[in-house]
């Protein structure tokens, strides 16, 4: 199972109208951010959202059982959203640990949210039988092709709006983002990922040679908090050479702070995570490489910036 460039292509197409076509700003010579934190719900999340539902509302797919979600908070905010504007019913499943920010947020879309366990693996379980039961549509958070696809169109603007560049930072949980980016741009750049220390699905994916179960921790846990990086995601960054790189908690605390400080970016801690690696020193560009980095997440109480 794979997802072509075709695949985001479509879906560009699909979701257009549904999101918004985020900015891109040159905060520094040589260096770009992709400011998906304005996105609709606060993170990259609905693209993928929407390419899921749209693709099977064409399908017959999506009936008026509505969907099932697990999520951290930003996909179920996404799948949440899409729901409503499609107008069909929404059950979100989130783990208990879930931030106020995203609960609150969640709370005014409209959908039934179910909170169970302390980590995301244990409300997608709880999904899956939701699902099995009721017969509604699960829209899974990074590994499902559409899911993706969706996430693609990051790098499709990405390529439009700044021209020329070399490497694209890219924060990593259970992988959906960077599957899409790599796919999108895989052959014109290198994709870094940028995973928490406490949390290298991707990382260990690799070195092991197949998707493999390990804990997970830190400050970034509720957006990059999976288990097992996805399949796609794992396809992906062997067919596209993705390096990863590792940061640690210190060092996402001191890039969201940075991000606020210089930019004034309220980023969640995964949203950060790409840029703590710039700013740590874990990825080290070479003389002259242009890099961009994707802000993904804005979901954050901003009273903890201050």
């Amino acid at each position: 199972m794979t997802v072509s460039l075709d695949d985001v292509k479509q879906a560009a197409e699909r979701i257009a109208g549904r999101v918004r076509r985020t900015p891109v700003i040159e905060v520094a010579p040589g260096l770009t951010f992709k400011l998906e934190l304005l996105q609709h719900t606060g993170s990259f999340k609905p693209r993928g959202a929407f390419n899921r539902l749209l693709s099977a509302k064409d399908s017959g797919e999506l009936t008026g059982q509505g969907i099932v979600a697990a999520s951290g908070g930003n996909h179920g905010l996404a799948a949440a959203y899409a729901a409503r504007e499609l107008g069909v019913p929404a059950r979100i499943f989130v783990p208990e640990t879930t931030p106020a920010a995203k609960l609150g947020k969640l709370r005014t879309l409209d959908a039934d949210i179910v909170q169970v366990g302390s980590e995301y693996a244990e409300a997608y379980q709880a999904a899956l039988a939701a699902q099995d039961e009721s017969g509604a549509l699960l829209v899974h958070a990074y590994d499902q092709p559409e899911v993706v696809a969706g996430q693609g169109t990051v790098g499709l603007e990405l390529l439009e709006q700044a021209g020329m560049f070399d490497t694209v930072l890219v924060a990593v949980g259970g992988g959906g983002l960077i599957a899409g980016i790599a796919t999108a741009i895989g052959d014109n750049a290198q994709v870094v990922s940028v995973e928490p220390a406490l949390a290298p699905t991707l990382q260990r994916a690799l070195e092991v040679g197949e998707p493999t179960d390990g804990a997970v921790g830190g400050v970034a846990a509720d957006s990059l908090g999976a288990r097992r990086i996805g399949s796609l995601a794992f396809e992906a960054a062997q067919r596209y050479g993705v390096r990863t790189v590792l940061v640690d908690d210190e060092a996402i605390v001191a890039g969201r702070n940075e991000l606020w400080r210089q930019y004034h970016l309220a980023t969640e801690h995964g949203g950060a995570t790409a840029y703590a690696a710039l700013l740590s020193g874990a990825y080290r560009p070479a003389a002259g490489e242009r890099v961009a980095v994707v802000v993904c997440g804005a979901n954050t109480d901003p009273a903890t910036l201050i």
